[in-house]
């Protein structure tokens, strides 16, 4: 697998990475179908060492994933606007409201936390890194993924 990883940093990072992932075995049988080879680490390590085509061959593989990924993520925050409009579209306060109540809840849940634990109560180190991560979710789809939809509408003028 090291050899592998080692031979595919060069061409294509992406797929280095995917394939020391995870979803190292699906990286793997898809740069083996592209080479034509068999399934396995060695059989497609052997054919990456052996053919001075197939750099160019991953690379285009590397090249059609990106672009898969990039629109499944342009399709998902497409969905994403679409389910905020609707929710500001709709009559009902609490649709409308539900973003800002989540993060408000989830400061004044952490400002509890470290009030606790400044008049000497301990809390539970999984709660409170519970509470940092929905915090850093909510900042992040509600701040962020704002900006980012400023950003495309301002890119699409």
């Amino acid at each position: 697998m090291n050899d592998l990883f080692n031979l595919l940093k060069g061409i294509a990072p992406t797929l280095a990475t995917a394939v020391a992932g995870p979803l190292g075995g699906a990286a793997v049988s898809a740069i083996a179908s592209r080479l034509g080879v068999g399934d396995s680490v060695e059989a497609v390590a052997k054919a990456i060492a052996g053919d001075p085509q197939a750099a160019q061959k991953i690379a285009e593989l590397e090249l059609e994933m990106t672009k898969v990924a990039a629109d499944a993520m342009k399709n998902e925050n497409n969905n994403i606007t679409e389910r905020w409009n609707a929710d500001m579209a709709s009559d009902s306060w609490l649709s409308k409201n539900i973003r800002p109540m989540s993060l408000i809840a989830i400061f004044v849940g952490y400002f509890l936390f470290a009030m606790m634990s400044a008049f000497g109560y301990n809390a539970s180190e999984s709660y409170v890194i519970l509470l940092g991560n929905w915090g850093q979710l909510i900042m992040g789809a509600y701040f962020a993924g704002r900006t980012v939809e400023k950003l495309a509408e301002m890119r699409k003028k």
